[in-house]
């Protein structure tokens, strides 16, 4: 017997789904190549392009110019006219065997350097070819975010003493005391967190199931972070909108931009260190799917009774969002003190910067992605300052006597002036 509607009972809301509206000034994410060298990609003035690389080397093969493309390129001279040459003044439209462009529409970025492009840092693509966010990326930063909030409120939650910031740090000490970060390599480095305290965060739950007890070996099966899911973003098209003014903005433009990796002299004034070109995008807009299955959330109860942090999507932003502010008064507190300079023959200028971190008030939700660093990737905002830099002076570069981490990335814009810090995205309930 089917009831009526009016008399069904309604089935209790068992999880939570959103669509966010996702909108950063400019970001990258790493791709599984980490730099591209001058074979795989072609620059002119104006743009960087990705060739379909096997079409590319197919027809220089059967035109008999393969060989002159390579010496070109070893010599560090303009293929320009070679190209011309072998596909025509149009180079960039020509099409291979199959049909398709040999230089795909969606592998073109806007040039922003008068530079030469060298080692090209490529951002990540979907199997498309599109660009996009992965939603790994985004549930990264959000679990950095949530081990955060749990250690800086360490009582209200009821964390174990094994997981408490005291002790990590004590056997952070005694780590280092013994060597134990400097013996291993970069990869088992990266794992000591899940060691210490991760670990014991986020797996060490018993599960229940419908009133039993689930028995399940720590590990994948008891983190809690089973029941948040984060899609991967829409593709990162490229479009044009219109303002009520008149004006032209370009909403998910893919450029190649020079990056400023700086530091500073022990007076704060600033100090140049390399020069980076990124694949990046500006005036990112995209969309994404956050959802947190709440009835699963109930099936995890922590084997010492810490509690988990949040019981619904709108406590989890709002843990995001205490981590960006962190991360934004940290960075405000860097700038302020960083006096301009020319290093090495380069202008220093960061104006535009130290006024982007002018106000009180995190304007964003989350950091995500490359660029975001020591302070976006780890609890390091939680630990004593120096043992972060005792750290990083173990596992990454050098720097005594120095703040942890001394360096910054920030990005030249196509006038030349330095303008923006990559990472910072905004969220935004659709």
């Amino acid at each position: 017997m089917t009831a009526t509607s009016h008399l069904a009972i309604k089935k209790p809301e068992a999880s939570e789904s959103r669509r966010i509206q996702l909108t950063s000034p400019i970001l990258h994410i790493g791709s599984e190549v980490s730099r591209l060298n001058p074979f795989e990609y072609v620059q002119t003035s104006k743009r960087v392009y990705l060739p379909d690389r096997e079409s590319l080397a197919k027809v220089l093969h059967q035109r008999g110019r393969l060989d002159d493309y390579i010496r070109a390129i070893e010599e560090q001279k303009s293929i320009t006219k070679l190209l011309e040459d072998v596909l025509g003044e149009q180079w960039w439209n020509a099409t291979g065997e199959d049909g398709d462009r040999i230089f795909p529409e969606i592998a073109v970025s806007h040039k922003w350097t008068e530079n030469p492009v060298t080692d090209l840092r490529p951002m990540i693509r979907n199997g498309m070819g599109q660009l996009y966010i992965p939603g790994s990326s985004i549930k990264g930063a959000i679990r950095t975010a949530i081990a955060y909030h749990l250690l800086k409120h360490e009582n209200k939650y009821q964390l174990p003493k094994s997981a408490s910031l005291s002790v990590i740090e004590i056997q952070l000490r005694e780590k280092l005391g013994r060597g134990e970060f400097a013996n291993q390599n970069k990869y088992k480095q990266k794992l000591l967190d899940d060691e210490l305290f991760m670990d014991s965060l986020f797996t060490d739950f018993e599960l229940s199931y419908q009133g039993r007890s689930v028995k399940s070996k720590i590990g994948p099966n008891t983190d809690f972070m089973r029941a948040i899911k984060v899609t991967d973003s829409q593709p990162l098209l490229e479009s044009k909108r219109v303002t009520k003014q008149g004006k032209n903005v370009f909403l998910n433009l893919p450029i190649v931009a020079e990056v400023i990796v700086s530091s500073r002299f022990p007076d704060y004034k600033a100090k140049y260190r390399a020069s980076i070109y990124t694949e990046m995008v500006r005036n990112v807009q995209t969309e994404f799917t956050l959802s947190l299955d709440t009835e699963m959330l109930k099936w995890f109860t922590h084997n010492e009774r810490m509690k988990i942090p949040f019981k619904n999507l709108d406590e989890l932003l709002i843990i995001c969002q205490e981590f960006a502010q962190e991360q934004w008064d940290a960075e405000h507190d860097y700038w302020d003190d960083i006096k301009n300079n020319r290093s090495q023959g380069k202008d220093l200028n960061f104006s535009y910067i130290q006024e982007l971190y002018k106000p009180t008030e995190c304007p964003y939700s989350l950091r995500v992605g490359w660029a975001s660093g020591m302070l976006g990737t780890t609890i390091a905002l939680c630990l004593d300052d120096r043992l972060t830099a005792e750290i990083r002076d173990t596992c990454g570069i050098k720097a005594p006597g120095f703040e942890a981490p001394k360096s910054r990335r920030t990005v030249v814009a196509a006038d030349g002036n330095i303008k923006y810090v990559p990472g910072w995205v905004k969220f935004k309930p659709c």
